[in-house]
């Protein structure tokens, strides 16, 4: 028996995902399981975490829905007119340096980057994003959050990176090597793409709850 046939019930792990939040596997699975995992199991939103830990997302709801796809849909325009670059939603899979399988709400990664990127159309990709961004959803815990921006995303390499909190109206900035700046308020504020994304301007007010 394999380790992926002694695993729970994934169906058993989605119904408990949309009632809790995130649920974890009970064991740890290799970049090879986890990758056969999510072969089996297309429509399920997981990760896997430095030490194998698998997480089941639970679907975002309604607003969390609509904020991650405003930031993706303004994202676009500015790929569109800068065409530098491949922009992804929170369906992607990156194959981090450190062993992890990460996937961000909005991933932006920039034609240089994109060129080293060795993996075929059919595997995760095997490079780190210039920019990712992540909105909280009901969910999600704050801490857990700021774990991952720090030492999923700058630790890795992310030049560039937005936690953005709706419900606390607060907005967190990661960058390589700096502390970490937070804005509190929403009205009026605005989030730059700074020297990673220039041009690209974010409307705080965008991701305020409905």
């Amino acid at each position: 028996m394999s380790t992926l046939d002694a695993l729970p019930e994934v169906l058993t792990l989605e119904e408990l995902a949309v009632r809790y939040g995130p649920v974890e596997l009970q064991k740890p699975l290799t970049k090879a399981e986890f990758a056969e995992l999510a072969e089996r199991y297309p429509d399920l939103s997981m990760e896997r975490d430095v030490n194998g830990n698998v997480i089941v997302m639970s679907p975002v709801k309604k607003g969390s829905g609509r904020r991650e796809s405003r930031l993706f849909l303004l994202l676009g325009a500015w790929l569109v007119q800068t065409k530098n670059g491949e922009l992804f939603g929170s369906s992607t899979g990156f194959d981090l340096p450190d062993g992890s399988n990460r996937s961000p709400d909005v991933a932006w990664v920039s034609n240089l980057r994109m060129a080293a990127d060795t993996a075929s159309e059919e595997e995760f990709m095997r490079i780190v994003p210039d920019f990712v961004g992540e909105i909280r959803s009901s969910t999600d815990r704050v801490k857990t959050l700021q774990r991952k921006m720090t030492d999923s995303w700058i630790a890795n390499g992310v030049r560039l990176a937005w936690l953005i909190d709706p419900y606390d109206e607060k907005a967190y900035i990661y960058r390589p090597g700096r502390e970490v700046e937070v804005i509190e308020g929403f009205d009026g504020k605005m989030l730059s793409g700074e020297d990673v994304m220039p041009g690209f301007e974010l409307a705080l007010e965008e991701m305020k709850r409905g």
